[in-house]
């Protein structure tokens, strides 16, 4: 091969990369395939009491504490189990939507973390005073408190700008946000994980689900809340290329007093908006195959009241519905 032909093949192959791994943010892949979406065959028999670890990952308690997390709103520490597993115990408002979110999303093919509710657990060494969360310890002993699998994480992904924008299995991610009402869409939510398959992405942090489109005047309602999800508009528009979803939403006038945060959360509305019909057709397709027990497990794992468990269950099919009336 001449010099100039070696020359145009390195500057071919040189111009080719950013195409996969623009946008990627504070990651190394290691030259590892990214994949954020995995066809699943068995959606029909997934098992939505466990999620993507299932029953063989489950946390063994009792958990010993190990240190304290003080990044995120809601109280975290990690914790090991009795087979020395290390787990992120998330308490409080977040813990319950986001093991659903998280069982749900796995059901249709996404990546997520192993999400688990334990409705209560000893734990051993802990501070007399946490910095965060006492109020959800009694006694040495926790309630309703996600445990999230330490996985090796190896950076964030952005919304705008990832190797998948413009592909259907984005778009129906795109969806998944909005059928969940998960509005906290903010790129440090996002992460990269890497196994034996490659880098995995997906969206970390689910706890704004299931309440709210968007952030209002306080915390009350806008996660894991059935009156908030239940009264929620999900389908805001739709035309007969694109579809536009109700979340995120705009957020609250108090926000105009918060100029940075308001920009912020003005910037993610684009992910609701101009979806196409087909991908938001395909991916209820995928969740249409859910049977409604399939769906209830998702939130009996989650800890959530009968009351609760059917009528969350109950929106969600009505959403399923309306993606495949689309």
């Amino acid at each position: 091969m001449t010099t100039n032909k070696l020359a145009v093949l390195m500057l071919l192959v040189a111009s080719s990369v950013p195409a996969v791994c623009q946008g990627l943010s504070k990651q190394d892949t290691g030259g590892t395939l990214p994949i954020l979406w995995s066809e699943p065959s068995d959606i029909r028999s997934r098992n939505l009491s466990y999620g993507a670890g299932g029953s063989e990952d489950k946390p063994q308690p009792p958990l010993k504490f190990v240190k304290e997390d003080m990044q995120g709103t809601n109280p975290k520490f990690t914790a090991e189990d009795r087979n020395g597993v290390k787990w992120t115990v998330k308490m409080g408002v977040e813990a319950q939507p986001e093991t659903a979110a998280a069982h749900l999303l796995w059901a249709v093919g996404y990546f997520t973390d192993e999400n688990y509710l334990l409705k209560e657990s000893d734990v051993s060494d802990l501070p007399v005073h946490l910095k965060r969360g006492q109020k959800f310890v009694t006694g040495g002993q926790l309630h309703d408190v996600r445990l999230k699998r330490h996985a090796k994480k190896i950076g964030e992904w952005r919304w705008r700008k990832n190797p998948f924008s413009n592909q259907r299995a984005f778009n129906g991610l795109r969806v998944m946000m909005a059928l969940i009402n998960n509005w906290d869409l903010k790129d440090t939510n996002n992460a990269i994980e890497r196994d034996d398959h490659g880098s995995k992405y997906l969206v970390s942090d689910l706890g704004a689900s299931f309440g709210t489109t968007g952030f209002g005047w306080s915390w009350m309602g806008s996660k894991g809340d059935l009156k908030s999800y239940r009264q929620s508009k999900f389908i805001s528009k739709a035309t007969p290329g694109y579809v536009d979803f109700g979340t995120p939403s705009r957020p609250a006038i108090l926000y105009f007093f918060n100029l940075p945060g308001l920009l912020r959360r003005l910037r993610m509305r684009w992910i609701g908006r101009h979806i196409p019909r087909e991908d938001a057709k395909w991916i209820g397709s995928l969740l249409a195959q859910l049977s409604p027990d399939q769906i209830r497990d998702a939130f009996r794992s989650a800890g959530f009241s009968p009351t609760e468990v059917e009528g969350f269950t109950a929106v969600v099919q009505q959403r399923i519905s309306d993606l495949n009336k689309l």
